[in-house]
């Protein structure tokens, strides 16, 4: 069984890394999706920020290349491997309904957190690079993505104007961020992939200017570099 999940990682995230060639894409939710327009919502992170996407797929599949070419038979990575298939394989879903429903692609990219979020703190103590750091970085990109998405949703339906929907959206974020980070003790590439959020989000409300998110995310930003001071290798 160990090797038949290493090879379902590599699959998975195979497909996982394919799926924007068969979508149109995605580098955010369109205005037009939500009752209330979004244009330039506060919550959302400037548009380069995406680009780490790119990072994350080809860190997946190389990672999960070498599980299955020299660990396919390790019981250090098997307990991982469940989890991530699972969180890669909604992920390969999430592009094509993100373009029809927000609320749906929401519900659906917190379940890639959650199953992503148990397959990191399962990670071993081996081949760090290839085993903990890409799930690590994709954790991290899901824990803000995942509260965007919330932002959005509270601005987007005329819950919460779009500042106060950033301010709580990004709360949460950072609530689920910091408490994550504590109880690993390690993988401080999940911090750093927040943190490369949140500055992206910081640009996004430099024009104009808005006190209100541009500060909470500098204290968002200190707190994680706070907390890498009790993290282990």
């Amino acid at each position: 069984m160990t090797r038949l999940w290493a090879g379902l990682v590599l699959l998975a995230a195979l497909v996982f890394a394919a799926s924007p060639w068969f979508t149109q894409g995605f580098n955010g939710f369109e205005p037009d999706q939500f009752p209330v327009p979004q244009d330039n919502p506060p919550v959302q992170p400037a548009g380069f920020a995406f680009a780490i996407w790119g990072l994350i797929y080809v860190w997946l599949i190389i990672g999960a290349g070498f599980g299955l070419l020299l660990r396919s038979d390790d019981a250090d990575w098997a307990a991982m491997r469940p989890p991530l298939v699972v969180s890669l394989l909604i992920g390969a879903t999430w592009l094509p309904i993100a373009n029809l429903s927000p609320v749906i692609a929401t519900l659906l990219i917190w379940a890639m957190l959650g199953s992503a979020f148990v397959s990191l703190f399962r990670v071993g103590d081996t081949d760090r690079w290839f085993q903990q750091a890409p799930v690590a970085i994709y954790a991290g990109w899901l824990t803000a993505a995942s509260s965007v998405s919330i932002g959005l949703l509270l601005g987007g339906y005329g819950i919460l104007s779009s500042t106060w929907a950033a301010i709580v959206a990004l709360s949460i974020g950072l609530v689920v961020a910091l408490v994550a980070q504590y109880r690993l003790h390690r993988a401080p590439e999940y911090g750093i992939t927040v943190i490369w959020a949140l500055a992206w989000v910081i640009v996004a409300n430099t024009a104009p200017f808005n006190i209100a998110v541009v500060g909470l995310c500098v204290i968002g930003i200190m707190a994680i570099l706070a907390l890498r001071g009790t993290d282990t290798e």
